[in-house]
């Protein structure tokens, strides 16, 4: 249920972020701070574990770059020829390591991946402390400017030698998996899409529709990676997503996973919330469906 608060209207995501994100045990908070930004890591989010994965650059090519404006990151195999393309939505904390270290995963998978700091005019969300002030400066981000933004990043990939946009991924993990879904329905370039643990819900007033209002307006086949677990998209919404999918016709191509026992973020290495087996798993689940539908 949402609730407002001085800060501004929060959500059930907001407070699984605010439950996975304190630490157990007491930590050196001056200390983890200069260690996060050290890292790249986004330093609200606390702790970053010593499990996070660090992907080499050995081989690739690639790096922090501006397209535009927009602070944005790629990478691709070194060698000649045109990769396909995956387009890497980031969570809410902004373009840090984590969504970096997704795509120089996929560039070692085979792929042209780029991702984008949809927050910027706001801040670097990354640099920001406190999760509630990071949450409720993200909710200001509109879709359409989202959206906008990602067009962007999408004509400057189609302008790369090494970037082959006529077979496009999209994914993204928490709110970039909102945004999984809402561009699948606004980008009819995209070929395939992977969300893991998105959120379903409106967030008012610079979002007022979610994924459960688009389902109709969902072109392209989506994979849904779920957690039974979440605490902050609970089983019902889940349920409705695929009601809404198969009122439409599209729940065939539009499946939806849900890991049992396992909590929102499990992919996130970086985080308490990862859980390794299911992390894998969901990872060659999304390989599969890109190859599947023609993004390979």
């Amino acid at each position: 249920m949402e609730k407002e608060t001085p800060q501004g209207l929060w959500t059930n995501e907001a407070n699984d972020h605010l439950n996975s994100l304190v630490p157990k045990t007491p930590i050196d908070r001056r200390g983890f701070i200069a260690a996060a930004i050290a890292a790249g890591f986004a330093v609200a989010a606390e702790p970053v574990l010593a499990q996070a994965i660090k992907t080499s650059m050995d081989g690739l090519e690639g790096g922090d770059i501006k397209i535009g404006d927009i602070p944005a990151y790629y990478a691709v195999k070194k060698g000649s020829g045109k990769r396909p393309v995956i387009m890497v939505i980031a969570e809410v904390f902004g373009l840090h390591e984590y969504q970096k270290d997704m795509c120089r995963r996929l560039a070692k998978a085979g792929y042209f991946a780029v991702a984008n700091d949809p927050f910027f005019r706001i801040g670097d969300l990354s640099k920001v402390a406190d999760i509630k002030e990071v949450i409720a400066s993200a909710n200001k981000l509109t879709d359409e400017q989202a959206f906008a933004d990602l067009d962007t990043v999408l004509a400057w990939a189609g302008k790369q030698k090494r970037a082959n946009t006529g077979k496009l991924g999209v994914t993204g993990m928490c709110r970039g998996g909102r945004m999984v879904w809402m561009y699948t329905a606004h980008q009819k370039k995209v070929d395939a899409a992977v969300s893991w643990y998105g959120s379903l819900m409106p967030i008012p007033p610079a979002m007022p529709q979610g994924p459960l209002d688009v389902t109709d307006k969902i072109h392209a086949p989506v994979l849904g990676l779920y957690a039974g677990a979440d605490q902050g998209i609970p089983q019902e919404h889940v349920d409705r997503l695929r009601a809404g999918l198969h009122a439409f016709g599209k729940d065939k191509k539009s499946p939806i996973h849900v890991y049992p026992n396992v909590p929102h973020g499990f992919h996130a290495d970086y985080r308490p919330t990862y859980r390794k087996a299911e992390a894998e798993d969901g990872w060659k689940r999304m390989l599969a469906w890109f190859r599947k539908n023609g993004v390979a």
